[in-house]
């Protein structure tokens, strides 16, 4: 069963970041989003968003830590919304260590369901926090990059930047 949330209003930021230009949006409670600015699909920012930096500065703190090699593991407070199977999958996708890669087939195992592995990539395809949310590090069953909403350009930027391979 779906979930849909309807809030009317979110604050939101944008930061410059080494893959580009991210759209963090959020309220008191957490983070709601943290998308590349430059895909489609970025919601049109409307009476109901309202610009804020003073919210986010945790967030980019950590980020810029992130891209600087210094922090490898997030602790600001997200607020995530789907359906049970999403958040199971958003939650495992947590504990998949910095610097590691795990495969569809492999997280859907993890999650007790081997056989749902399409349904795995669509609920890392929904992320609605990238980076954080750690989706880059899902794999193919080959061991070859597939899929990602930055490109898969900025997912190989954002694998060698874990394992030491690249500073941004």
């Amino acid at each position: 069963m779906e979930t849909t949330v309807v809030h009317t209003s979110l604050a939101y930021t944008f930061m410059d970041s080494p893959v580009g230009r991210l759209l963090l949006a959020g309220d008191e409670s957490g983070l709601w989003m943290l998308s590349f600015a430059r895909e489609p699909g970025v919601p049109r920012l409307g009476d109901a968003w309202h610009a804020s930096t003073s919210l986010f500065q945790e967030s980019i703190r950590q980020l810029e830590a992130y891209f600087g090699r210094e922090l490898r593991s997030f602790t600001v407070p997200l607020h995530l919304v789907g359906t049970e199977f999403q958040l199971s999958v958003w939650n495992a996708l947590r504990s998949i260590p910095y610097g590691r890669t795990t495969t569809y087939g492999e997280l859907a195992r993890s999650l007790g369901k081997p056989e749902a592995i399409r349904a795995v990539g669509g609920a890392n395809h929904a992320n609605p926090v990238a980076i954080i949310v750690p989706c880059h590090r899902v794999i193919g069953s080959t061991g070859k990059l597939v899929g990602y909403g930055g490109g898969l350009e900025t997912k190989q930027k954002l694998l060698a930047l874990e394992r030491g391979d690249l500073f941004l």
